[in-house]
């Protein structure tokens, strides 16, 4: 069995081995002490396995144990408790299923707690709640960085759905082995072991067993178990619909507040945000994070205070006749909630290429993240898009590209990007800035490998070798779900608060019902919520997302009081 060294851990994390394993003191034990009851634990005894819900805690007060993950080739190990030390890592927070197999090593007595009675513990006891959150949080790292998780993804740089697929793990913060078919000389033993051709590829092995060939994201969540807590016959006071930084904000404070919240996102959190490399001037992040992190770390604390989250289910109705009122899911199951918070936002929209979709992975990218750069390694590289994620895009990708165009609709950047991504991505000799252009064609075979561009100022049409494109241009809403609940304006945008004078609104808008005014982020439908990039007037910041979502939950506590 392989033991986790120091390299598991970030290197910037300080101290990173005694913060994911610190050991407790006597006082903080006496504190967890109240919260559970003392189990006599034997040689031997299984405590909890991979695919297990509801796990429990531990506090060792006596005795050991050891952490191992099963996999194909035995058990791996990952660590051993001694006594002072604890159970768990962010599943304990998240509520989905186990990843490792806990098993005593030497008798003795644990101290357990529910899953429900940690989370009481970490949102009363401010000391306890960091070290533990901490450690889970490191702990999780640590499993990533060690391609320690229950999933095998078998896929090929190639493959646009291999792509998709580590994207969606990488950004929901899932650990997983990943194995390059395209270099691993020994993969195709594990292909024959599993009965797998390379025409199924790729191919998603889920806790040693179940082989998935070539899944859709909803199909790798439900074998992974990522929604299995969620209890679907529940009323719950909000359901947020989107996991944007406008949806994680109003989670955050919707639970700390007490509210019953349910977060639903399509994908994985963060919205367009999180496909961002380093977002510089967001509040108090002076050196910058990148969108990915800042969506975990809102994650993570949203569901220490309580909220769930269902990740790879669609909203695609809104039963708004009466309340409670009911969001149906792609599979047709409802879920009812007393408000709701719509934080879909929007999706880049992509130019009318006859070709486009034949590349879409293959060389056209909507998101930069690390996988997007690692795929393109030093090659020439494109950006289309005037906006501040099409900005630090470029900022990131022009550090490993040979060369980088950057591709702008309209004469100047000033009007649609911050004043410090100009500067940046004007001063840096790798980039050269195209104003005025627009793509009008990709060729290649397999993969994209030629770019044209047309000048519409002069005319000119240009041809160029550049095999990756990155798309991030204007943006639309997601809102084709609510057609017929709420008003919205021309664009599909939802109308909020005094938006809805109803003298303005078009003849067959949803009109406001009740004889008090909308308050300001409330929809034509009372109790329903629009914030972030789905609502009129919005400003496209991180920034002001995060305020609407934390305001919203302040006016759904007066609209809940009126029922």
């Amino acid at each position: 069995m392989r033991k986790w060294s120091m390299a598991s851990f970030p290197p910037s994390t300080l101290d990173a081995r005694t913060q994911a394993f610190p050991h407790l003191s006597p006082e903080q034990i006496e504190r967890i002490r109240a919260c559970g009851h003392v189990r006599t634990v034997r040689r031997d005894d299984i405590l909890f396995e991979p695919g297990d819900t509801a796990v429990p805690f531990f506090v060792l007060l006596s005795g050991k144990m050891e952490i191992v993950q099963p996999g194909l080739d035995g058990e791996r190990a990952v660590v051993t408790h001694s006594p002072g030390q604890f159970t768990g890592e962010i599943t304990m927070i998240s509520g989905q299923r186990c990843l490792v197999r806990g098993r005593v090593t030497e008798p003795g007595e644990f101290l357990e707690l529910s899953a429900e009675a940690l989370r009481s513990l970490v949102s009363k006891d401010a000391e306890l709640s960091e070290i533990l959150m901490r450690a889970f949080i490191l702990r999780r790292l640590a499993l990533i960085n060690a391609g320690y998780g229950n999933a095998v993804l078998m896929g090929s740089r190639h493959s646009a759905q291999t792509l998709e697929l580590r994207e969606f793990l990488s950004r929901n913060g899932y650990p997983y082995t990943y194995i390059d078919l395209d270099t691993d000389q020994t993969s195709q033993a594990l292909l024959d072991r599993f009965n797998v051709s390379l025409c199924d590829v790729p191919v998603v092995i889920c806790h040693g067993r179940n082989v998935l060939r070539n899944p859709t994201i909803q199909e790798l969540a439900n074998c992974l178990g990522f929604n299995a807590s969620i209890d679907g016959k529940q009323v719950r006071d909000v359901i947020i619909v989107g996991a944007g930084p406008a949806g994680l904000a109003a989670a955050v404070y919707a639970a700390s507040e007490g509210l019953d919240v349910l977060m639903i996102e399509t994908h994985a959190p963060g919205g367009q945000a999180g496909s961002s490399s380093k977002i510089e001037n967001y509040l108090g992040f002076p050196t910058g994070i990148s969108g990915m992190e800042l969506a975990a770390r809102a994650t993570t604390q949203a569901q220490k205070f309580g909220a769930s989250m269902m990740i790879a289910r669609s909203v695609v109705r809104l039963n708004c006749g009466k309340r409670p009122y009911e969001v149906v899911l792609d599979g047709g199951e409802g879920l009812a909630a007393r408000a709701i918070v719509i934080a879909t936002g929007a999706q880049y929209n992509k130019p009318q290429l006859e070709n486009l979709e034949k590349f879409e992975g293959e060389g056209i990218y909507y998101g930069a993240t690390y996988i997007e750069s690692q795929l393109c390694g030093s090659d020439e590289v494109a950006v289309v898009g005037g906006g501040n994620s099409a900005g630090q895009a470029a900022a990131f990708l022009s550090q490993s590209a040979k060369k980088l165009h950057m591709l702008v609709r309209k004469s100047e950047l000033a009007s649609t990007m911050s004043r410090y991504l100009i500067q940046r991505l004007t001063e840096n000799p790798k980039i050269e800035m195209h104003y005025n252009t627009e793509i009008i064609g990709l060729e290649g075979g397999e993969h994209l490998e030629r770019v044209t561009w047309r000048d519409k100022k002069s005319g000119e049409v240009s041809t160029h070798e550049i095999p990756h494109l990155f798309i991030m241009t204007g943006a639309s809403p997601r809102t084709e779900w609510l057609r017929g609940c709420l008003a919205m304006d021309e664009k599909g945008f939802i109308l909020t608060g005094r938006d809805l004078d109803n003298g303005a609104l078009p003849d067959d808008a949803p009109r406001w019902p009740l004889s008090r005014g909308p308050f300001m982020l409330e929809t034509s439908l009372p109790g329903v919520f629009a914030v972030g990039d789905a609502r009129a007037g919005n400003v496209k910041r991180v920034a002001s997302a995060v305020g609407e979502g934390a305001i919203s939950i302040h006016l759904v506590h007066r609209a809940l009081a009126e029922i």
